[in-house]
């Protein structure tokens, strides 16, 4: 399951891909179609009301499915797919509801799009970091990390992976071995401090690389020698980063500097990094 941030107007939908389709926040949706304080209280009042009526199908049909909340943890939260949703909608009287119906069917419509046609997901990708100020050569680097690391998730489950924190493990192995600092050390380096600030989308040029470079290296070991448990597949995680370690010295001495950068995106001085190299 995939969990993601789905902007409506200046507030933020949490949305997880679940059994082929979209599920949505009932909360999130309920707070911004009321701009109601108490979201959690609404919906529990709704969700009473709909008890009550004889027949409704609402409730039944909402999913506790885990949603990442504002500490980093992730909780069972009510989520409704698209069609409970706009039943939901209805039952609310507020002057949104018909740019929220909207937006739900577009947002369902782009992600049946994107499955028929995995490049719109590419597309609409590059979109979104062009208007946050990214360069296009920048952009390139991101989209072919992503793109490597699928490759890679897909071979640990190909190897038996199948534990979100086994994921997270292998990756930090991978991460440590490169740079030698996990991913939540390197958020920390550069000063990120949100759960939902992703490490990639502040590295410069070099760290994209010697990332893809670690995690190719890791893929293409794991498709030839096929650990058969979790240990050898952290010993082939090590083995990858650190070709990409010695890769990255090899750099630095030549450059005479560190390729390991304090910077983020938020940050003018990175921007200003990446503006030059255009």
């Amino acid at each position: 399951m995939k969990n993601k941030l789905i902007a409506f107007g200046n507030k933020k939908i949490r949305s997880i891909w679940h059994e082929d389709q979209w599920w949505f926040s009932v909360v999130d949706a309920v707070s911004v179609l009321t701009d109601s304080k108490n979201a959690g209280a609404y919906w529990r009042k709704l969700k009473q009301r709909f008890k009550t009526d004889e027949g409704s199908e609402v409730v039944t049909n909402c999913h506790a499915l885990k949603l990442e909340a504002s500490d980093g943890k992730k909780y069972a939260t009510d989520c409704a797919n698209t069609e409970t949703m706009f039943r939901i909608i209805q039952s609310i009287p507020s002057p949104k509801a018909e740019p929220f119906k909207r937006w739900l069917a577009k947002v369902g419509y782009e992600r049946i799009q994107e499955i028929e046609d995995p490049e719109l997901a590419q597309e609409r990708m590059k979109q979104i970091y062009e208007q946050k100020g990214y360069t296009k050569d920048w952009i390139d680097k991101r989209l072919r990390g992503v793109a490597i690391r699928q490759n890679l998730t897909d071979e640990w489950k190909d190897r038996g992976i199948s534990q979100e924190k086994d994921f997270a493990i292998l990756t930090a192995e991978i991460s440590r071995a490169t740079f030698g600092m996990t991913p939540s050390e390197y958020k920390k380096h550069k000063s990120l401090t949100q759960s939902n600030q992703n490490l990639r989308d502040h590295m410069t040029d070099f760290e994209l690389i010697f990332t893809m470079l670690g995690e190719k290296v890791t893929t293409e070991i794991s498709k030839q020698e096929k650990p058969a448990n979790f240990n050898k597949n952290k010993q082939v995680a090590k083995r990858g980063g650190n070709v990409a370690k010695h890769a990255r010295i090899d750099t630095e001495k030549e450059l005479g500097r560190s390729v390991i950068s304090e910077s983020n995106f938020l940050k003018n001085d990175m921007k200003k990094e990446i503006e030059d190299k255009e």
